[in-house]
């Protein structure tokens, strides 16, 4: 907002007297003010005059932080950051410019957009995902401002903004996304009201299992009939080394080496890297 703090407007003859309208009544004239603190160094002169001017001013950042209220953070942090804001616009300001409030206006705004994007997330997002969210946001309030316009599609808000329909998926999704919910939140009323948490799916680990299962089919029929047995007995049977080679009639060391070797022609196959077996199956060990 321009703000005339000239002493007199050109074509009237009691501008001189008559004091300037302005829109607020926190927009001092502080004209006088700017243009010693362009003057002067460094030092505490300076910085009174500083201190000074944000002393001035300070109602119309408290102003603008109001408008952010009621957006998930207090009023006396946005005061805070809207404060900070008023600082570096006098702090950049340059008097022959214009006024002054036209100036620190859209910096005091940044500043807490600035604090909202990245201090006020629940979970922290990737800064493009929040540009693509506040793009989205911008382009959907300019597709129906005016009365009666419909809710603009994906596509109409992509052409809009030059963002792609994957991107303004992600931007209208991240809308949603700026707070969170508590797994423990219930989600029923009733006396066996369950929690979000209740609701979300884990996986299963016995779907490995049945992988892992139908893959070993096709080898474990490819192996010779006693190290089928073998495996059988030592892996659903439960028996130990020694049993087996018991009932076979042979060594417990044989039996060991029958079991590690049926398991790797086994996981070979599985892999699809079986090799050629160098033939027999054992039979020719001492029993």
């Amino acid at each position: 907002m321009l703000i005339d703090t000239s002493p007199h407007r050109p074509g009237s003859s009691d501008t001189q007297t008559a004091p300037s309208r302005r829109r607020h009544d926190d927009a001092p004239d502080t004209a006088a003010l700017f243009n010693r603190l362009a003057s002067l160094e460094d030092g505490p002169e300076r910085d009174a005059v500083r201190d000074e001017l944000a002393s001035a001013w300070l109602p119309m950042a408290h102003r603008i932080a109001g408008r952010f209220r009621d957006r998930g953070e207090s009023i006396e942090d946005l005061r805070q950051v809207a404060a900070l804001g008023l600082v570096k616009a006098i702090d950049r300001f340059d008097p022959s410019r214009g006024a002054f409030e036209s100036y620190a206006v859209p910096t005091i705004t940044g500043e807490v957009k600035r604090h909202f994007r990245d201090r006020m997330w629940a979970l922290r997002v990737p800064r493009r995902v929040q540009e693509l969210r506040n793009k989205v946001r911008v382009a959907r309030r300019e597709l129906t401002q005016n009365p009666g316009s419909p809710e603009p599609s994906v596509a109409a808000v992509a052409a809009h903004t030059g963002l792609t329909e994957e991107e303004v998926a992600a931007g209208m999704e991240a809308l949603e996304s700026f707070s969170t919910l508590s797994l423990d939140a219930e989600l029923s009323a009733d006396d066996d009201g369950y929690s979000l948490a209740d609701t979300l799916g884990a996986a299963d680990a016995s779907y490995d299992v049945v992988v892992d299962r139908e893959s070993a089919k096709e080898g474990l029929r490819r192996l010779p009939e006693r190290e089928r047995a073998i495996l059988y007995m030592r892996f659903f049977e439960d028996m130990t080394q020694s049993r087996i080679a018991d009932r076979l009639g042979i060594s417990q060391m044989h039996v060991s080496r029958l079991i590690s070797r049926s398991c790797a022609r086994v996981r070979a196959d599985v892999l699809g890297q079986r090799k050629t077996p160098r033939g027999g199956d054992g039979h020719s060990a001492t029993a």
